[in-house]
Parts: C-alpha cells; structure tokens; sequence
C-alpha cells in the first residue's frame, strides 16, 4: 500500500453544503432562512434563555436556599457494591473505576449504607455515613477517611 493509493470509506465523504447559490440547489433564494423576522437577518441571534420579552423560566421561578458554587460534590457507593473486592483488598477511587463501579471520580466518594457487605476490606474513602462505617468494622473490615 502506498500513500497514493489511500481514500475514505465509500460514502464517508459527502459535497460540501452550499447555501443560496441559486434556485436549483433546493436552498437559494433565502437560504434556509424563511421570509423576514430576527433569524433572517444578519446577525440575528437570540441569546439562550431569551424568550421574547417574555420574563424568563429562570426568573420567573422562585429560587431557594444557598447554592454553593465552590462545592466539590463526591459520587456514591453502595455498601452492596463493596462485595465485588476480595478479602483483605483495598477499597480505593482507583480501584473502583477499575471494576466499573463508578465511571468518573472528581472529588472522591463518600460510601453509604445501602446493602450489605460480606468482605473483609478496607476502604479508603473521603466520607462514610455512620450505618456504612458500622457495617464495614461489623464485616471485619476498615473505614479509613482520607
């Protein structure tokens, strides 16, 4: 195989899309654009949220509470998912998204008490819910914050 020889798969590489060059094109004339309003002008756009003068969904509903910007949300494990680990492995963010268990760690994991846990592990997690941490130390295990 040479470099000369190398194309796209067949049907993989379409014509360009010209608009407005000509009524025989099936998209001359307006372009796309219909007759007349804001989206037919140059320029014309509508910001994202804009409803037409109307006052926004955003604020027209009323906002509660404190929303903290800066939060660092964790995922969540169950105590029932432990039981993929054998006795005497370590829990770790590493090792769960080895397994499948989780598919994204950011800020870390905080494991919860749902389920039951059979195996003797340690888990090194950024939070515990007090029932979780009992029932590991009930399992054999550890809970170590980290």
């Amino acid at each position: 195989m040479k470099l000369s020889e190398l194309s796209p798969a067949e049907g993989s590489v379409r014509q360009a899309y010209r608009k407005g060059r000509g009524s025989g094109s099936g998209n001359g004339k307006t372009g796309g654009r219909g007759h007349k309003g804001q989206k037919a002008r140059s320029g014309g756009k509508v910001r994202v949220g804009f409803e037409g003068g109307q006052m926004p969904l955003a604020r027209r509903v009323p906002k509660r509470g404190f929303n903290n910007i800066f939060a660092k949300p964790l995922e969540i494990v169950n105590l029932s998912a432990l039981n993929a680990f054998d006795d005497g492995e370590t829990v770790t963010a590493e090792a769960l998204l080895g397994k499948g268990i989780l598919s994204k760690c950011e800020y870390g994991y905080k494991v919860l008490g749902s389920g039951k846990v059979s195996k003797k592990v340690t888990v090194q997690a950024s939070a515990f819910s007090a029932s979780a941490k009992e029932a590991i130390e009930a399992a054999g295990g550890k809970a170590e914050v980290i």
